[in-house]
């Protein structure tokens, strides 16, 4: 369904599971967790099937960010992480959700941490995976370089220098391929909506080059659960780490999973989804 969250603006939604369950003489409200999908420049493809694993502890909501995948094109000009941050409150007013649980996967995670400032008391629970707080190159280049050489180090930095039609493509053929420990499945990429233009409006102009959402982390009030895997080189482990020092005391919880790159629930995903599982019903 396309739901419009403000004047003009329609996303596309899609809903897994019920969110009121019969329980003995009464009905049992289920948490709901939102899905803020990858990219920028992608779709909410990337979290189906493997997500339906939590749909009997929880209420799925998929979206696609505005402008992105299925949801409505929109301005360039309104492609920013607080509005973004902001579009999570309006999809949750929209389909009158209070309290969800927010995970934010890699762009999905800057989103997140944008959210996570701008409205400290609107989730119950935040799971960051496989993000970062800045661009952090000098890591990125670091891991392209351990994974694939320095050939993949020289095309990571061509592309994160001068992020062009040119330097993407052949970053999508060396660097994409050393994201995940294990091979992406081939319809994965056949199913999934891509808009390159966000790609590269926000790894060229917009706010991924200089962003740096440390300081707003302070600002979280809900428990945050930190994934991360040992051998990503987008988003190394150094830059979750980071992210679990920036919040409150006593909110943060790092998981690190040593084999996996660039999201942990593709790579060891019954280590992944055990450890969600537990978060989310704890």
């Amino acid at each position: 369904m396309r739901i419009e969250i403000a004047p003009g603006v329609r996303l596309f939604v899609d809903i897994e599971g019920p969110g009121l369950v019969p329980d003995g003489p009464a009905m049992r409200e289920r948490p709901t967790l939102i899905l803020l999908h990858g990219g920028p420049g992608y779709d909410h493809s990337g979290f189906k099937p493997a997500f339906s694993r939590l749909a009997d502890v929880a209420q799925i909501v998929y979206f696609d960010h505005r402008g992105h995948g299925r949801s409505d094109r929109r301005p360039a000009d309104e492609w920013t992480l607080d509005t973004f941050a902001d579009d999570v409150v309006r999809l949750s007013d929209a389909l009158g959700i209070t309290r969800p649980i927010v995970l934010g996967q890699s762009f999905g995670g800057f989103v997140a941490q944008r959210y996570i400032a701008r409205h400290p008391g609107h989730a119950a629970k935040v799971i960051l995976s496989s993000t970062s707080p800045h661009l952090g190159l000098a890591r990125k280049l670091a891991m392209f370089e351990r994974l694939g050489g320095a050939a993949a180090r020289a095309v990571a930095e061509a592309f994160w220098r001068q992020p062009t039609e040119a330097t993407w493509a052949p970053y999508r053929q060396v660097c994409l391929p050393l994201y995940n420990t294990t091979p992406a499945r081939s319809d994965e990429a056949t199913r999934r909506i891509v808009f390159n233009e966000a790609i590269l409006f926000a790894s060229a102009g917009g706010e991924q080059q200089t962003m740096d959402l440390l300081p707003g982390l302070a600002r979280a009030q809900c428990p945050v659960l930190v994934m991360a895997g040992a051998q990503d080189p987008v988003c190394p482990l150094a830059d979750s780490q980071d992210i679990a020092a920036a919040l409150p005391p006593g909110l943060g919880e790092l998981a690190v999973f040593d084999g996996s790159g660039h999201g942990a629930w593709r790579d060891e995903p019954d280590a992944a989804f055990a450890t969600l599982r537990r978060f989310i019903l704890a």
